[in-house]
């Protein structure tokens, strides 16, 4: 009798976990393999590119054997079959250990036809899915046993390893350039016909021209000096996004400057035209209730999920992220903003500690495959040396020139500061958005006017006002 060639997941601490089976099914593992045995040139490469390389496919030990052996075949130069695989395992020591020639003759007869092989290893690939979450979740328990352990690092790596699980093995079909070339076609005729959207509109037509939108996969960086507006401007692509649009899109905000409550106040009132201070100077008048009682449905129908978290790290953000992104399908991140984030870890320089923390968002934005909007904040030396109306530059980017490295889209929020004093409760001025870096398209300045009672960028005139809605 062949001896015991079941898998067994490494022992743990008495009561965590039943001793039990993992999920597995022989009979379809045995059709796959027999399915490579028969016939492999049509076979083989299925099973590899849905299963991979590994083996641990496979639950039983024997048939994990037989399929490395198969593999090691190929890449000798020999073509996998009954014989060249049996012979295999015998010069490696391994055939009696499988169960011998019987068991593979056995294997060989599991089925009457190889049309089904995709399907099956769809099984196998689902049920080591949940052999791996059942493993992570095992040594996600033993670790909380850790006395010593740092919670929150801890409740970080438990999520890494399922999101690990979660995006395992989506991999995309190897295409030739013709199917490429038809697809991109046809999508870019989708485009010019308003089928579909190139990334998520801003808003602001103009800068849309410029950018395509937020795209998927993209670090769009909003930066300016303080009290330039790039928070107002940040809520205003959020309205637009979330709220204004002909599509909502669920957004995440991650506020470390302001409160919950200051970002829903500020909201309320730029959605309903009415100044902040209308509130406690005796200006609101009560033919304004009805517009912000209007604001306030509107803005409560929105998917916006708001985080005031102060000092948040980049660890936090992505374990906050990915939880948004598996609940609510979140299609945009906006945080404000960049450097009042920290590392992890405490590092040598600022300058490390910010390049750790742009790398990490441009690679949430790719892992998540949804635009980012970060807010930065310039340094000092544009206001060196210069007039007050000097533009910005890329080497103004604060305290680490990762930010500029890593982001797909840089723009710079320029006004002058003494514009706005003293100015009356529904004046605007003028403002630009300088597109200064763009990896896949232009760069150039867009016009815009600034409300400062109602903390409200909008596009300059003339525009169509599709781009420019009002309550």
């Amino acid at each position: 009798m062949a001896e015991d060639r079941t898998y067994r997941a490494p022992s743990r601490p008495e009561g965590i976990l039943p001793d039990r089976a993992q999920p597995h099914n022989l009979k379809v593992e045995q059709a796959v393999l027999a399915a490579i045995l028969r016939d492999a040139d049509s076979c083989l490469d299925t099973v590899i590119e849905i299963l991979g390389v590994k083996g641990d496919a496979f639950y039983s030990a024997a048939n994990r054997s037989v399929f490395l052996a198969a593999l090691e075949l190929r890449k000798e130069g020999v073509t996998p079959d009954l014989l060249t695989t049996a012979q295999k395992l015998k010069s490696a020591g391994k055939l009696d250990a499988v169960g011998g020639e019987l068991y593979l003759a056995e294997v060989y007869s599991a089925i009457a036809t190889t049309a089904n092989v995709e399907s099956w290893c769809g099984i196998l690939r689902n049920l080591a899915t949940l052999r791996r979450m059942i493993d992570a979740c095992g040594e996600a328990l033993m670790k909380c046993f850790d006395t010593d352990a740092d919670p929150m690092k801890l409740v970080e790596a438990i999520e890494t390893d399922i999101f690990k699980i979660r995006t395992e093995g989506a991999t995309e079909s190897i295409k030739d350039l013709r199917t490429l070339i038809r697809d991109e076609f046809q999508m870019l005729m989708k485009i010019r016909n308003r089928e579909i959207e190139v990334g998520i509109p801003t808003g602001f037509a103009a800068l849309d021209e410029f950018t395509g939108g937020l795209k998927k996969g993209e670090m769009f960086v909003l930066a300016a000096r303080p009290s330039i507006g790039k928070t107002s401007l940040g809520l205003n692509i959020i309205t637009n996004v979330a709220i204004r649009g002909e599509k909502h899109y669920p957004v995440a905000f991650f506020s470390l400057e302001m409160t919950d409550s200051q970002i829903a106040r500020r909201l309320l009132c730029t959605e309903s035209q009415i100044p902040e201070n209308a509130f406690w100077n005796g200006t609101f008048h009560d033919n304004d209730l009805t517009k912000l009682t209007t604001a306030a449905g509107r803005i409560g129908g929105a998917k916006l999920f708001i985080d005031p978290t102060g000092g948040l790290t980049i660890s936090e953000l992505r374990a906050k992220a990915r939880r948004l992104k598996n609940e609510h399908d979140i299609q945009l991140i906006v945080i404000d903003y960049l450097q009042l984030m920290r590392a992890d870890a405490r590092l040598d320089s600022r300058q490390q500690e910010v390049a750790e923390i742009s790398g990490g968002i441009k690679k949430l934005a790719k892992d998540l495959d949804i635009p980012i909007l970060v807010l930065a904040q310039l340094n000092r030396e544009i206001d060196k040396n210069t007039s007050a109306n000097a533009r910005p530059k890329l080497a103004h980017l604060r305290e680490s020139g990762a930010i500029e490295q890593d982001a797909d889209i840089v723009t710079f929020l320029h006004r002058n500061r003494d514009d706005a004093k003293n100015i009356a409760d529904d004046a605007s001025t003028e403002a630009e958005l300088i597109v200064e870096k763009n990896r896949n398209g232009k760069i150039g300045t867009v016009k815009l006017l600034f409300y400062p009672s109602r903390m409200e960028f909008v596009p300059a005139a003339p525009v169509s006002s599709e781009f420019n809605p009002k309550p």
